[in-house]
């Protein structure tokens, strides 16, 4: 698919759907990530292509809400294989995605090649986070959906 800006996702297994913001890096180089109050809209990284192009287009949204409830992407470990991702451009075409995988990873050895490099087709990224240290309140993992453009 060409270039074209993505504004909308919809997750109809998990009944998630988003308006996506646009967002970049952060001054010190890591992704900017979106408003966590109350845990949407989700967004998509800038930097990556947009869904529907070649290469890994990136999403990212948070798995809670500020107030204790779930955030946008508060049901991706329920997505299994097949299931389907579709992401609306500003073009007015659907870029459909099939889920492939979901894997957790530890934010001290994030695979970034893995997950950020180039790929041979079109494919979608949903990341959020995961492993929740209740002793210090925070995320010591990231939870990372990998999908295929089928449409």
């Amino acid at each position: 698919m060409a270039e074209s800006q993505p504004i909308s996702l919809r997750i109809p297994s998990i009944g998630a759907q988003s308006e996506l913001l646009s967002l970049g890096l952060q001054d010190n180089g890591s992704l900017e990530v979106p408003p966590g109050d109350p845990g949407a809209p989700a967004a998509w990284y800038s930097g990556s292509p947009t869904p529907g192009e070649r290469g890994p287009a990136v999403l990212l949204g948070h798995v809670n809400a500020t107030d204790g409830g779930p955030g946008v992407f508060a049901g991706l470990r329920e997505l299994k294989a097949g299931d389907t991702i579709e992401v609306t451009r500003e073009d007015g075409t659907t870029a459909v995605f099939t889920v492939e995988r979901g894997e957790q990873y530890s934010k001290d050895a994030f695979p970034t090649q893995k997950v950020y490099g180039n790929t041979e087709g079109s494919e979608l990224r949903l990341i959020t986070c995961d492993g929740y240290d209740p002793a210090t309140g925070e995320f010591d993992d990231n939870y990372v959906i990998y999908a295929q453009l089928v449409i």
